[in-house]
Order: C-alpha cells, then structure tokens, then sequence
C-alpha cells in the first residue's frame, strides 16, 4: 500500500542516517578511549615514579636514624672524654705547680749530678788537704747545704715521674676526646647527606604530586565523556539493530511473495505445456525448501 511504502522509506532513511551517526560515535568512542589510555598509562608513570621516591624515602629515613642515633651515643662518649681531659689537665696543672714550688725550694737549676760531684769533690778536699779551720767550716757549711739541695731534688725526681704519667694520661685521653670528635663529624655528615638526599626526593615527589594533577583532571573529564559516549553508541546500536532486523524481515516477506509468484508462472507455464527456463526452475526449488 502506498502508506505503507512511505513508511517503510522513511524508516529506510532513518536507517541509513543512524548508520551514519553510529559509525561518527564509534570513532569519536574510539578516539577518546585512546586518549583516554594515553593519560591513563602517564598516570601510572608518575605513580611508579611516586612509590619509587617513597621507598627510597624510607630506607634513607632508616639509615639516617641510624646515623643520628650513632651520633648521640658518639656525643656522649665524648663528653665523657672530654670530662676526663679536663680532669688530667687539672692534674698535670697541679703536678707542674709542684714542680715549681720543689724548684724553688732546692734553689738549684742545673743537673743533680753536677751536684752529687761537686759534693764529692769538697769531700775529697776536705779529706786530703789540710787547710784553716774557718775555711773547713765554710765548706763543711757548703756541702751540708748542697746535700740538702739534692735532698729536694731527690724528690724532685719522683715528681718528674709524676708529671711524665700525668702529661702521658693527658695526652692520650685528649687524643681519644679528639678521635671521637672527629667520629662524631664524619657520622654527622653522613646523617646530613642522608637529610638531604631525602628532601630532594620529597620535592620530585611534590613535583610529580603537581603534574599529575592536571593529568588526573583530565583523565576524569575524559572517562565522563566516553562513558556519555558509550551511552549514546549504545543507544544508537539498539535503534540500528531494530531497523536492521525490520528490514531482514521485510526483505524475507518480500522475497516469499515474490517466489510465490514466480510459483505461480511456472504452475501456469507447466499446465501449458511451456518450456520452463533456468530462473523458473530454481523458483520452483525454492518453494519446496
């Protein structure tokens, strides 16, 4: 019927242009997924990049902790050398003092040797010279003086003992207050290497932080566009598939009738004794199928 063609010709129009439309979603679909993956797998690069830093971060942490907590106990070693230092330079202060007030008190500055001689020597002259009585008295005076003299330096000697053990312990516990300082810097600066390596890796980790959030932004602007597109695609695919199954239908009808008719020629064509051509034979076959 002529309604019903126009019908059917408009649907077919509508066919066509939805076709159309279907074809131009799917590869704007297709180009936004693209898209779509591309930031997708840039996002990814920056948060393997992110974990990367924060590992490092944390194993930095670690070994710089490790290092500080070294430090304290280096630092404390070392007050305590230093307190010792402090305590063996008061004893050699006080044994150098002696010394001084022994010096003064035996009133002799040379060798004690030179002296022990000297003592000798009067003795010796007092043995075989003869000489005047006030003159034997003066020296007899002189060695009892000189024995005195090495009396104290007699005990000046042990003094000596003294200051060369305390100048001994001095030195050695300054030199060990001086290794420890010197631990104390070397792991001191490794701690601080160790700081600043961290602060480092936490301003790429803020550097990536900042450009990955444009990226992010993006990325969600995208999925919301191809999830409306997918809608749309899918929409459309649902309309396209019912034409196409209206037109696979009317094509069948059509053909049928048709055969029908076709049919109907060769029935004629036989009663008339005609010969039946090739088309009229396989219209014939297809209305036994």
């Amino acid at each position: 019927m002529p309604g019903e063609e126009t019908d059917l010709n408009e649907l077919r129009r509508e066919f066509q242009q939805k076709k159309k439309e279907l074809a131009n979603l799917r590869s704007k679909l297709n180009s936004i997924n693209r898209d779509k993956e591309q930031i997708y797998r840039e996002l990814k690069s920056f948060r393997d990049k992110y974990r990367s830093r924060q590992e490092r971060i944390k194993v930095l942490k670690k070994e710089r902790d490790e290092f500080t907590k070294q430090v304290k106990s280096l630092k404390g070693e070392r007050e305590k050398f230093n307190k010792a230092v402090k305590e063996k330079a008061g004893k050699k202060k006080e044994v150098d003092q002696k010394k001084l007030k022994l010096l003064d008190k035996a009133n002799f500055k040379g060798d004690p040797s030179a002296l022990k001689r000297q003592i000798e020597g009067i003795e010796t002259k007092l043995e075989t010279e003869i000489m005047a009585f006030s003159k034997e008295q003066e020296l007899r005076k002189q060695i009892k003086e000189f024995k005195s003299q090495l009396k104290e330096l007699e005990k000046l000697g042990n003094v000596w003992k003294e200051i060369n053990s305390a100048s001994v312990d001095f030195s050695d516990m300054r030199k060990k207050a001086e290794e420890k300082h010197k631990n104390v810097q070397v792991i001191a600066e490794q701690s601080q290497e160790k700081h600043e390596m961290i602060n480092k890796l936490y301003e790429e980790v803020k550097k990536f932080r900042n450009e990955e959030q444009p990226l992010g932004e993006k990325y969600s602007k995208l999925k919301v566009e191809y999830e409306t597109s997918k809608k749309g695609v899918d929409k459309l695919q649902a309309r396209v598939t019912v034409l196409s199954r209206l037109f696979k239908d009317e094509e069948e009808k059509s053909f049928k009738t048709k055969v029908k008719e076709k049919n109907a020629e060769v029935q004629d064509k036989l009663k008339k004794g005609k010969k039946l051509s090739t088309e009229d034979i396989l219209a014939f076959q297809a209305t036994k199928e």
